[in-house]
């Protein structure tokens, strides 16, 4: 009688669990779809499990995107699905400025992010939503105004020396020209900027969680194309062993940070950004936002890894383009001899750096940090004339709108700073497209650390060295959550004469 009660109990239990399954990989995201199709927006039919995916993986594999780009051939509206998040992929400018100008709350960051992303962003600002994320942008923005980055240039001039002293001497041991892998040299700056300006530290004290950042960055990178397969991420399956290990001693490097910070600041503390975020922590200690150490820890996490691995992708991507032009090179680095003739740089002189700015504008035009911009529906939403219903995600394709030649001219897929001469608002017919730091509320909260900090390295070393295109590089942009080079960009640099 009990082993006929048991087996009955079981099989209710294994039913139960497949009927939930597959209402939430079949019958939900079918609603979804529905609601979509009812409003004339269709896509490839997904399949059970994996939704789109292989279509998604064969499109990599053989370079279809970048054809159909350039042939004009993909819809600026359609939807796909990775496992049970349904995607409405958005391209056309109405409803991209339709995004940037929502101020709804109901429109936020979608919760794949802390589930399938948690390890590397948590909870933090870059993923969070409604209240907590109120509350982390007042914390965090105050600490990034342009007031406060003003105060930050030392610093960043300093590690400018400090690297371009070790490129000089590396230059004296091995002649008049030699070739250097520029990524790992541009990171490890970017880093110790991000130490010192934000944390009070030096790259020393933060290799640690750089490096761990980084291999959690390359792990997740592997697996970006399975987000939204339920229960995935719970298997002991060997990337997600080695996240959890990753996540758990990033968690303890930065919880010892905050622990001496607080030992030995409690009289006269620090005014930088890890003391706000330390006591914006104290803060949620007394509310439902969440534990002081889950935000300390997380907001921490959100800011080494966008603090330091966005600026030095696009400082890569610089040194690569000056290298294949120049010309350009030649006309920076004329700029930057005139603006500083010798003199220590400051902030007066980083504003006059014009023709600098618009190479680093045309820098994150042809390669932004970010591959698109992803928005969920928290509740019903309405863009323009579409209806959308709580659940849906959407995803605009950055690149896409960046190489559009009805919007940006003929010469869209070539370096062309000169777009840029009268500004961003002028660079093209719809400036709203111009996403390199995101849009709408959502924007990058440290676009103007990143573009003083980009300013400050890129004069720092045109003003000692001069760099050409190894033959040896190979241009193949990748996807690591970061837009980088896959095979490095080796560069010849020689001594500036």
């Amino acid at each position: 009688m009990v082993e006929a009660l048991l087996t009955v109990f079981v099989t209710g239990i294994t039913g139960l669990a497949l009927w939930y399954s597959y209402f939430i990989l079949w019958i939900r995201p079918q609603r979804l779809r529905d609601k979509l199709r009812s409003q004339g927006i269709h896509g490839p039919p997904p399949s059970f499990l994996h939704g789109n995916i292989p279509e998604m993986r064969s499109i990599l594999h053989e370079h279809k995107l970048k054809q159909a780009q350039a042939e004009g051939s993909v819809s600026p509206i359609f939807m796909f699905s990775t496992g049970s998040i349904q995607i409405l992929h958005v391209t056309h400018p109405d409803l991209v400025k339709e995004i940037g100008l929502c101020k709804s709350m109901d429109l936020g960051k979608p919760s794949y992010l802390q589930k399938d992303r948690g390890a590397l962003l948590g909870k933090g600002i870059l993923t969070s939503n409604g209240a907590l994320w109120s509350h982390q942008r007042k914390v965090i923005a105050p600490e990034l105004f342009m007031d406060k980055v003003k105060g930050m240039v030392g610093l960043m001039v300093e590690a400018a020396i400090l690297l371009s002293n070790s490129w000089g001497t590396l230059l004296e041991h091995s002649g008049d020209a030699t070739e250097i892998v520029v990524d790992e040299e541009l990171r490890r700056f970017s880093a110790d900027v991000v130490s010192r300006a934000c944390f009070g530290s030096s790259f020393a004290d933060g290799k640690e969680i750089f490096s761990r950042l980084r291999k959690l960055q390359m792990v997740m990178s592997k697996s970006s194309m399975l987000i939204g397969i339920p229960g995935l991420r719970y298997l002991p399956l060997k990337r997600n062993r080695e996240e959890w290990k990753l996540n758990r001693e990033i968690r303890a490097l930065i919880s010892n940070i905050v622990k001496e910070r607080m030992e030995h600041s409690s009289e006269s503390p620090a005014k930088d950004l890890l003391q706000s975020i330390i006591e914006g922590g104290s803060a949620v200690m007394n509310s439902d936002l969440g534990s002081a150490e889950t935000f300390i820890v997380d907001n921490c996490k959100n800011l080494y890894f966008a603090g330091h691995e966005t600026v030095s992708v696009t400082a890569t991507w610089c040194l690569m383009l000056l290298a294949s032009h120049p010309q350009w090179q030649d006309s920076v680095r004329d700029e930057v001899l005139e603006v500083f003739q010798g003199r220590k740089i400051d902030f007066d002189m980083i504003r006059k750096l014009k023709v600098l700015t618009m190479v680093i504008q045309e820098t994150l035009r042809l390669f932004p940090p970010s591959a698109s911009v992803v928005r969920e529906t928290l509740q019903s939403v309405k863009l323009g004339d579409i209806q959308l219903p709580k659940g849906i995600t959407t995803s605009t394709t950055i690149s896409m709108l960046h190489h559009d030649h009805d919007n940006w001219g003929a010469d869209a897929d070539e370096f062309n700073p000169n777009r840029f001469s009268r500004g961003i608002a002028s660079a093209c017919r719809l400036p709203h497209t111009y996403l390199p730091f995101g849009i709408g509320m959502r924007t990058c909260l440290g676009q103007t650390f990143a573009m003083v900090e980009l300013k400050v390295l890129l004069s720092s070393l045109l003003s000692r060295f001069t760099f050409s295109l190894s033959p040896s590089y190979r241009h193949s942009p990748a996807f690591r959550l970061t837009i980088e080079p896959e095979f490095g960009v080796p560069l010849i640099m020689k001594q500036l004469r």
